[in-house]
């Protein structure tokens, strides 16, 4: 499917973008257009890659023209940028919405009136049931790529637009893994949030076979959610501790905004949702449900769950996420 595609990927400069790049050159794309405003990642990226079928462009999803040039003759779409940290937001709400959902709202309009072929939106679990402006800004940005596909007249427009949902990637630049690292490395003691809290769990290489997977699959207005094990802060604790040594731990408490558990799919989700096998989907409320199994002849309506937590899922047992992370951070430890 990706063969001969030119693809951008907004935020490309971030971890994912960065590895969805490197894993798509080796898929035999025409060209990758790398787009973001950070300008000395763009000139870092450039010089680790030395591929000539990368592009770098300068710009902000909050510039519809700027968008729109890049988005000149462009096949697919891998949308990734956003503002994602939980507290900064909060803090900072009115910026988090000029990139997460007007900045999405750009990028469709734009992906519209260039014809893309397909547009894949990073979603996470924070934006189920929303205690945080993040959340929410990411909830509006599922909203904005289900129903996009509602307006479209297939016979004018090719384009279709996929959400995808899912947990922590253990190697992204804000997760706890690397923090806990940095300070058993420098002997001080590992900042405890809350004992008890969950999150689900994906490590980069599943992160990129369930992003590409659903570009391949997707039909339009879905939202995919892989099937993800959880682990609790006190599990990453305790395989930082036998992997580098106890610096002993302090409980600091929530921040604003976090969630004790996080969940994937609510309650109130699952009437809709539908399990794939090795995945399940959300459908837009609007769509028909003989056209669902049209599309995904083996799907099954789920009647068994009541929602998807990270509290409620099975956990990776400790030895498992010791080597996940031995694997993940090998550099670093």
């Amino acid at each position: 499917m990706f063969e001969g595609k030119k693809i951008l990927i907004t935020g490309g400069t971030g971890s994912l973008g960065q590895a969805l790049a490197e894993r798509l050159l080796k898929l035999g794309v025409d060209s990758i257009r790398i787009f973001s405003r950070n300008e000395s990642k763009q000139v870092e990226m450039e010089s680790n890659f030395e591929n000539e079928k990368l592009r770098f462009l300068i710009g902000d999803i909050r510039d519809l023209p700027r968008l729109e040039r890049a988005l000149e003759d462009i096949d697919i779409v891998f949308h990734t940028a956003a503002l994602k940290h939980v507290p900064l937001i909060e803090y900072n709400p009115f910026e988090g919405i000029k990139t997460n959902v007007i900045g999405t709202q750009n990028l469709i309009d734009a992906c519209i009136n260039q014809n893309v072929e397909r547009v894949i939106g990073i979603g996470t679990d924070k934006a189920v049931s929303p205690l945080n402006a993040y959340g929410a800004t990411k909830q509006l940005m599922e909203k904005l790529f289900i129903t996009s596909n509602n307006f479209l007249n297939p016979a004018k427009h090719r384009t279709k637009f996929i959400s995808l949902r899912y947990g922590n990637v253990l190697s992204s630049s804000n997760s706890v893994v690397p923090k806990f690292i940095t300070l058993a490395k420098s002997k001080k003691k590992l900042i405890i949030t809350e004992p008890e809290m969950t999150r689900f769990s994906i490590t980069m290489d599943e992160a990129l076979d369930f992003v590409l997977n659903s570009a391949k699959s997707g039909q339009g207005s879905e939202i995919f959610v892989p099937k993800l094990r959880t682990y609790s802060i006190m599990d990453v604790k305790n395989a930082i501790v036998e992997l580098y040594g106890d610096t002993g731990y302090s409980i600091s408490g929530i921040r604003p905004g976090e969630k004790m558990h996080e969940t994937l799919i609510s309650d109130d989700e699952m009437k809709y949702t539908w399990d794939l096998g090795d995945k399940y989907a959300i459908f837009n409320p609007l769509m028909d449900i003989e056209k669902i199994k049209k599309d995904y002849p083996n799907a099954q309506k789920i009647t068994k769950l009541s929602k998807y937590s990270s509290g409620e899922v099975e956990k990776i047992p400790l030895e498992e996420l010791k080597t996940r992370i031995s694997k993940t951070y090998s550099s670093l430890l």
